[in-house]
Parts: C-alpha cells; structure tokens; sequence
C-alpha cells in the first residue's frame, strides 16, 4: 500500500461527492477501500428486514450507540436487489458501520451466507487505477500499442462498451476515435481554465482499444463522476442502464472496483453479474493498482466458477514488458497480463493545447518497494495535494497537453486485452467474445514473471516497450 497517496486521494473523491459522508476502511490507519458512513447494504426483502431488525435491536443494547437511525432507505424490490440501510447519523460521532457489521456476525453464520456489507466506494483512482498521472507527448509522438493492420467495417466491427468518466469535447479529433460514440465530459477545466484530475481517462482508454482492434465500435459511457467515482449501490442500477440504452455489448471495458474487508464481492453488483452470467457479453476488469493480492473487485470474479467463463481480470506488466508494473494487483484471480506502463493514446487539446497541474508528487524511491525505474519516480513533479501534505514550499509542476499523452495503469492494461480479445473475433469471424477469450489465450505462447510465477501474457504486435526513464516533465 502507498497510504500518502491514499490519503490524497481520499480527499478527492471526498470534494466529488457532496452531501455522501465518506470513510476509509477497515481502519482509519490500515485502510484500503473507501465506504459511506452509516450506510450498509443488504439484499431487498426479508433479508434487509432482518438486517435491520438484528442492528436495531444490537444498538438498543449497546451504550452510546442510537437506534432511531436505523432504517431503510430504498424500494423493497428494485433491478439491483439491494437496500440502503441508515446506521446511524454520518454527520454525529464515530461511525456506526463497524458496530452493525459487528452485530450481523452471528445472523451471518446461521444462516451460512453474507447478509450485509458496506456501501464501498467503485473509482479508478486511491490507487486502483490509474499508477500515476499523465504525461505529455509532443505533437508528432504516436500512438503505443501502434495501430494494428486492418480498418472500421460498420457491418462487421466488434461492439465494445466502456464503463469510465466519459469523452473529452475534442476526441473526434483524434482519427483513431472516428467510429467512438458516448457521453461527453460536461465539466472538463477548473475555474481557471486547468484540466482536472482524471478527464481524459475514458478517451485514453478508447483510443487505445481503437489502436489495437481498428475494427470496433466503442461506446464511452460515462457512468463515474468526475474523479472516477461512484457508490457501489448505485453502480449495479447505472451498469443496467448503459446496456439498457445500446443493448449487451461483445465486450464491456470495464477500469474501475475496489477491495473489500473480507475478500467478498461487491452485493450491488450481485444482481448485474448474474445478468451478465446470462448473456454472451465479456467483461474484461482491471486489477487494480494496490500492488496486492487482496481480490479487487469486480476483476476477482474471474477467480469464481459461476463468473470464470464471463469475466476477464488484466494486470499490468512494466514498460519493458519484462514482469509486473509496479503498482499491479496480482495472484491466481488475475488471469492475463499486458502492457500498462507509460503507454501512449489520446488525451485531449488536439484544438488548444490544455494546461494541467499535477496533483502528486514523484517519489524517491519506488512507492511499493521495486528496485526499477517505475512511474513512481520519473519523470519527475511535484504535486498540489502532496505538497500539501509535505509542507516543503515546493511549486506545484504544470504541463500542457496538446493531443497525445503517456500514462500507466491497469486501467490500461485492461483495454489493451479486450483490444486482443476483439482483433481475434474479427480475424477468425468469431461472433462469440468468450469463445474468442478462450481461443486467444489457448494460442498466446507468450509469459511474464510475477513473483516468482509464470502468467499469461498479451503483448500486442504493435506494442513497443518503453524506456525506463522518461524525458523530466517541464516546469
């Protein structure tokens, strides 16, 4: 864990969402996930009825804890299957989620199954992704993975939904992005004209899987907010209405999900999943950047028999291709690798170059103990919210973005594989994206070294590795 930058960005997300009290978890000073404070989730029914019941009555039991809080909060019957229940005053005292969770134990082991959880926080960044900011890439650079052989066929080209923060106003732009669709960023500068953190994640993203299946139809959706965020309870119900508005895609890119206390899925995604499990759909989910083994959800679902055949998990490999990014999730539920570190693909100011400040600090040393030159370190910045934190009087280091940037991230990782998975439907006319996912991997010769372990490994074609240490970032 590199629990500055948590920090950091736990106030972040925190400004992206008023009026949602937010806490860090399991505990404040071993923390890995982000929560709503008095809030838990519970399947609709007489499961939240009994959820409700069992904390009320534990409240009314325990000294210093309130039960008149203690109540439901959404319909009984709803797509995702889950209820909103109220613990307690988000605003008063400590939170109260702990205690209820503490008191559904014994109910839990009853009954032999999860009752209740946290309503966890879904983003892409507190280290789940991306690894680090962008970079600038002149005028000139080129796209990295390059783009593959082949071109767009309307009647062929493989649907591909992304699940992000939506499309910069200049992605068309782009000649990679001609055939991307979808939601475009309302609000993509600050005040003062400065882009703000994560715009142009969703465009990345797709210009990337642009780069290596030409022939796609893409479709950004921006379901998370502005900082890449949204609450796992209403995650489920915005997944519904994406595939609701363009039908099941072949493939959903999906670059966001967050860790759990107890390694156990996300309960407002329970209900999508097993849509999902129905469909013909692939969902191809970045591991996340915790440098852990800890599940990372939804990508772990790949680990479990119901969900093997429909999800994809992606770790990143390091800009050498050599072995993981420094910053990827690993273990036996990540099941492929592929390129993540400084990789290159559309940003934004392809009309007028955007200014950006950069919000984190490079460290002196690799943030989770790799002896390589990562992202952790270069190039070089100096960041608002970590000097914020460090009190050296530094000045925070700005950059103009004028098209094309480099970044690093499983977030990344993860469109460069359903990119592969794509490229082999169209050159074999597989219409089947989770038999194409099983024909790719049957042929990919290729491995990387993870911890002393031997992975499957997709390196695209086009893809080169990068050197170590980049070009410093301009002040």
């Amino acid at each position: 864990m590199a629990p500055q930058r948590f920090h950091e960005q736990f106030e972040h997300i925190q400004r992206s969402m008023p009026g949602v009290a937010l806490a860090m978890g399991p505990r404040e000073d071993d923390a890995h996930f982000l929560y709503e404070k008095g809030v838990v989730l519970a399947r609709d029914g007489e499961e939240a009825r009994l959820v409700e019941d069992t904390v009320r009555a534990h409240f009314t039991a325990t000294e210093g804890l309130v039960p008149d809080h203690v109540r439901r909060e959404s319909p009984e019957t709803n797509r995702t299957g889950v209820t909103r229940i109220r613990t307690g005053d988000p605003g008063a005292g400590d939170d109260t989620v702990p205690h209820a969770l503490r008191a559904l134990r014994e109910a839990e082991d009853r009954r032999g199954r999860r009752l209740v959880g946290r309503n966890h926080v879904v983003h892409i960044a507190v280290n789940a992704c991306p690894g680090d900011e962008p970079v600038p890439v002149p005028r000139g650079g080129t796209a990295n993975p390059a783009v593959a052989a082949g071109g767009y066929d309307a009647d062929s080209a493989v649907r591909v939904l992304v699940i992000d923060t939506g499309l910069v106003h200049d992605y068309v732009r782009y000649p990679l992005l001609a055939h991307t669709t979808g939601d475009v960023q309302a609000a993509e500068t600050d005040g003062d004209g400065v882009l703000r953190q994560y715009v142009g994640h969703g465009t990345f993203i797709a210009g990337i899987l642009a780069a290596v299946a030409p022939d796609t139809e893409v479709t950004v959706r921006g379901t998370l907010n502005d900082a890449g965020a949204i609450l796992e309870s209403e995650f489920g119900a915005r997944l519904f209405e994406a595939v609701d508005e363009g039908g099941w895609p072949d493939i959903i890119s999906l670059s966001a999900g967050t860790t759990t206390e107890d390694g156990a899925g996300l309960l407002g995604l329970d209900a999508f999943l097993r849509e999902l499990r129905e469909q013909r759909t692939l969902l191809v989910a970045a591991a996340g950047n915790n440098a852990s083994d800890t599940p990372f959800w939804p990508a772990a679902c790949a680990a479990l028999p119901e969900y093997a055949d429909s999800v994809l998990s992606v770790g990143a490999l390091r800009a050498d291709g050599d072995g993981e990014a420094c910053f990827s999730n690993h273990g036996p539920w990540v099941r492929v690798y592929a390129p993540g570190e400084r990789l290159t693909s559309a940003l934004t100011g392809f009309d007028t170059p955007v200014p950006y400040v950069y919000q984190h600090s490079t460290y002196d040393a690799c943030r989770f103990g790799f002896d390589y030159p990562c992202t952790c370190q270069y190039p070089r910045h100096t960041g608002v919210l970590s000097e914020g934190r460090e009190s050296t009087g530094a000045k925070p280091d700005q950059v103009m973005f004028d098209g094309l940037a480099q970044w690093s991230g499983t977030s990344f990782a993860t469109p460069v594989a359903a990119g592969l998975v794509a490229a082999h439907m169209t050159a074999h006319g597989e219409r089947d994206p989770r038999a194409a996912r099983t024909g790719l991997l049957a042929v990919t010769t290729d491995t990387a070294d993870v911890r002393g372990a031997h992975v499957p490994a997709l390196r695209p074609p086009t893809w080169r590795p990068v050197p170590a240490v980049a070009p410093a970032v301009p002040a």
